[in-house]
């Protein structure tokens, strides 16, 4: 069933946005210093066993200058440059095998999956980068509430950086066109893909799929649904610390960062997603600051569109970067 607002309602929901004063000083300060203890990434030859993609075991210098790993796929024997597609995974899950990532090196991408620090053992895809700076303190089980009490040690301050490290990282391979670099994603995937929005410029395009980490308040407010009832529960527990909560998030909302970004953008949002609901997603898609386009699922939860909506991706890039 429908569980948010009507269609015609969510087109124009525009919500206000509560955006720190020190949003730009925050987020420019985190990025300089992951920059500044950077090491130079290591591409290495990785045996798939496939016979159409070339494979690179990724390594590279997130926040902190943390080690952070991924994968890199581009088309066997293919001459540069390449447009390619950073891609960021969805809740729990880590990079998995290369055999997980063959979409877009099929259709003749350059293509770096980013490993998410900490995550990988979600009961789905498997990761390879741990995160060695956790907040200590109390959290209920899960990533949303880790270091919740100060953005300086929030979890996705640090997801969120090495998100950004690693466009600059795909920008910096003889293979890839710095040009034309296009970030994507589903779910947390995309909620990340939304912060690298409004965080890098110069992106070919942005697609976040579903998104999560939006709209965060009326998210917690409307759906009892992992991840956001991880908020809920800490907050239930936690009464005297709901406003520290949502002051943090305020510097990790995807509205703000929609509002600061200017790629192009192709969304899509579905109708019965009861995980990210549909008004959270319309705040971000409504605050977009560059060209943007909505697909609507309107039958479907989170699963939103699979690969019906990979089919428009596909299209909507072929369009605009000419692979």
């Amino acid at each position: 069933m429908f569980v948010d607002m009507p269609l015609d309602q969510l087109r124009a929901y525009r919500p206000e946005r509560d955006e720190p004063a020190d949003y730009r000083e925050f987020w420019n300060a985190t990025i300089g210093a992951a920059r500044a203890a950077a090491t130079p990434p290591t591409f290495t030859p990785h045996d798939s066993g496939l016979s159409t993609v070339d494979v690179h075991d990724v390594t590279f210098s997130g926040y902190g200058g943390h080690p952070v790993k991924g994968w890199f796929l581009a088309p066997r024997g293919a001459a540069g440059p390449l447009p390619c597609v950073v891609e960021y995974i969805g809740y729990g899950g880590g990079r998995g095998l290369p055999l997980d990532w063959l979409a877009w090196s099929a259709a003749g991408y350059a293509h770096l999956v980013m490993d998410t620090r900490g995550q990988g053992s979600g009961g789905w895809l498997p990761g390879d980068t741990p995160d060695p700076e956790g907040a200590g303190g109390p959290q209920t089980p899960g990533f949303m509430t880790s270091g919740i009490l100060d953005p300086e040690k929030y979890y996705y301050r640090r997801l969120f950086t090495d998100a950004v490290r690693a466009v600059e990282t795909a920008r910096e391979h003889p293979l890839v066109d710095p040009a034309r670099v296009a970030v994507a994603g589903g779910s947390q995937g995309g909620g990340i893909a939304l912060a690298v929005g409004g965080l890098v410029d110069g992106l070919a395009a942005v697609m976040p799929d579903v998104p999560f980490l939006c709209h965060y308040r009326r998210a917690t407010e409307i759906t009892d649904k992992a991840p956001y009832f991880e908020l809920t529960t800490y907050c239930k527990t936690h009464r005297d610390h709901v406003s520290r909560v949502f002051d943090t998030l305020r510097y990790f909302d995807g509205v703000n960062f929609a509002a600061h970004a200017t790629a192009p953008a192709l969304f899509s949002v579905a109708l019965m997603d009861d995980v990210c609901p549909p008004s959270t997603v319309y705040a971000a898609y409504n605050h977009w600051a560059g060209e943007k386009d909505i697909r609507v699922w309107t039958y479907n939860g989170h699963e939103g569109g699979q690969n019906f909506q990979k089919a428009e991706q596909i299209a909507y890039l072929r369009e605009l970067l000419k692979p």
